[in-house]
């Protein structure tokens, strides 16, 4: 029987049927078990001896297994595709914690006459940072300004590409008006 087979039913559209993820684990289960029973059945040993058999070989494939380092998370990045420079933005509140999840903004001219003009946004990390990239050397009126809000906090953080085109800056939040 192919995948294509086992993923299919006559019920579903075009022939097909959704599967959820418990379906589809279900189903890889049944198979490797009975794919065991008939690799143990030249044994003569009882059901239960063949499944703590596997079991144990399923937890000692499992406990070999090196452990992953931690990773940091990954910082989210909006390419411009306009330049060479780039700025890390590092999100925090007035005590210094990072804002997760707070919308930096950035709106900026650049070329002959600032016709042309980039409008990019993107959310921080639970580290409360963000990357822009290629973003122009140069821009019409610097410096840039980099604009983070989350509901009523509010912070700004200014750069200019020509004299610091690789950068990273922190955007302090503060309540707006204050």
């Amino acid at each position: 029987m192919t995948w294509r087979a086992f993923f299919q039913s006559p019920t579903g559209p075009k022939g097909t049927r959704d599967f959820s993820a418990l379906d589809i684990a279900s189903g890889i289960f049944d198979r490797i078990f009975t794919f065991s029973l008939k690799i143990f059945r030249v044994h003569s040993r009882s059901f239960a001896a063949n499944f703590c058999l596997l079991m144990l070989l399923a937890v000692a494939a499992h406990a070999q297994q090196p452990a992953q380092p931690q990773q940091t998370q990954d910082i989210p990045s909006v390419n411009g595709e306009s330049g060479p420079c780039s700025v890390e933005l590092t999100v925090v509140d007035a005590d210094g914690n990072p804002v997760f999840s707070a919308l930096v903004k950035v709106k900026l001219a650049y070329g002959f006459g600032g016709f042309h003009k980039l409008d990019l946004s993107a959310y921080t990390n639970a580290e409360g940072k963000t990357r822009f990239t290629g973003l122009p050397a140069r821009v019409r009126k610097p410096p840039v300004e980099f604009r983070a809000t989350k509901g009523p906090l509010t912070g700004m953080a200014t750069v200019d590409p020509e004299t610091e085109c690789q950068s990273k800056h922190d955007i302090v939040m503060k309540k707006k008006g204050a």
